[in-house]
């Protein structure tokens, strides 16, 4: 699958030296990397739920996921320093690339009533983040096997220094922005 890594050397990278004219192909914004978060807050009653999480997070990104852990204590939540309340994935080189080509024409398109990702969800410094409301939306998740609709969310690192370089950067890459 390494398509789009290709596509980025020989049409993406040419077509951002030419837009924004850069001196050095140094300054070409690239993709840096994928993380993906699942939040479950009933982890901390119930154990087994992080394990789905886990199980379903490994299938969709074919990486084993890292378990996170709460920083601070929370009463209000009933939250200990220590336990844990999520998982994540970070996803670098080939296989950022080949879940970067499935999110943008696999799962998004299989969402309800989906007119596009929000263009105004950037960080005013070159990254992108989104938000999944649920994971059935991937091919790899069987309906059958899940025991509850979890979200999550999806942050893209670039190396672009505004958010416009970054823009042009993921709709090169295919990413469906709605016109608003």
């Amino acid at each position: 699958m390494a398509r789009l890594k290709t596509v980025y050397a020989e049409q993406i990278a040419p077509a951002l030296m030419k837009k924004f004219a850069y001196t050095s192909v140094m300054q070409i914004p690239r993709l840096e990397k994928i993380v993906i978060n699942v939040g479950c807050g009933e982890a901390r009653d119930n154990s087994k739920v992080l394990d789905s999480v886990i199980s379903d997070l490994g299938q969709i990104t074919g990486q084993k996921p890292v378990v996170c852990k709460a920083k601070k204590s929370v009463a209000n939540f009933k939250l200990r320093e220590g336990m844990n309340i999520g998982a994540k994935v970070t996803l670098r080189g080939e296989r950022m690339y080949e879940f970067l080509d499935r999110l943008f024409n696999l799962a998004l398109p299989r969402v309800r009533d989906f007119r596009g990702i929000n263009p105004n969800s950037f960080d005013g410094r070159g990254n992108y983040s989104m938000g999944v409301k649920e994971q059935l939306i991937f091919p790899e998740i069987d309906y059958d096997k899940i025991d509850k609709i979890r979200g999550m969310d999806i942050c893209f690192v670039t190396t672009a220094n505004t958010d416009e370089e970054a823009r042009e950067l993921l709709t090169l890459f295919g990413a469906p922005f709605s016109q608003q």
